[in-house]
């Protein structure tokens, strides 16, 4: 039985790609460079924040990275101002948020963006109340896709890892859930699109947050049936 939900954030909670995309191109304009477009963005997003600008200082010329060091400490700076411009939850994604919670599912969430903005990203968005766990990028847990995270997370909330449902929106998430020996769920209201997703073959592939709670009580009715045979 599904006791536990693991989410990323961005592309599968909340739509940040403004957000993401002011704020690079924010950080590209200090060296002359740039702008990308939100499409691009949506490409370069999913490994964390140094990967995105390095992705984003080659896509506008900087081959060598000469900016690079220094678009770090910029980008970070720009993110502490502009890190909620736009960002708002995917539609249907509250309540089934409500759904998970009112019927004792762990709820966490673990991205690879900054820890101190993720947690203000959930916090801003859905408030305290949903969210057992809150995870975004720390030194001393390895970047997704490694599923270290994801396994700790589960630990921590002492839920099995079998039992808990990973759900993200780009091959990265694919690969740390069933790296952490999850049920995968990729979603294509996110940044990549079904095809993507399904080449890594993950247990489900959804198009609507309601979903979740559909395979939630399958599964739970598929136990049930299997007790009482």
């Amino acid at each position: 039985m599904y006791k536990c939900c693991i989410f990323d954030l961005d592309g599968t909670l909340v739509n940040s790609i403004k957000a993401i995309s002011y704020t690079t191109n924010l950080t590209l304009k200090k060296y002359g460079l740039g702008s990308i477009d939100e499409d691009q963005y949506k490409i370069f997003v999913g490994d964390g924040y140094k990967k995105l600008v390095e992705r984003a200082l080659i896509y506008c010329g900087d081959k060598t990275l000469i900016h690079y060091e220094d678009a770090l400490v910029t980008y970070m700076e720009y993110f502490k101002v502009h890190y909620m411009y736009e960002v708002k939850a995917y539609d249907g994604i509250k309540d089934m948020l409500h759904y998970l919670k009112k019927n004792n599912i762990k709820i966490a969430v673990l991205s690879n963006k900054p820890h101190e903005r993720t947690i203000d990203n959930v916090r801003g968005i859905f408030g305290i109340e949903y969210f057992d766990k809150i995870y975004g990028e720390k030194d001393d847990v390895k970047r997704k896709p490694d599923p270290e995270g994801a396994i700790i997370t589960a630990k921590e909330l002492g839920i099995l890892t079998e039992h808990c449902l990973y759900i993200g929106d780009t091959d990265t998430d694919m690969k740390t859930g069933i790296g952490a020996g999850m049920d995968t769920i990729g979603v294509t209201w996110g940044f990549r699109n079904r095809e993507e997703l399904e080449s890594y073959n993950p247990k489900y592939v959804i198009d609507n947050p309601n979903e979740i709670i559909d395979i939630i009580n399958d599964h739970r009715s598929k136990i049930d049936n299997s007790i009482c045979i």
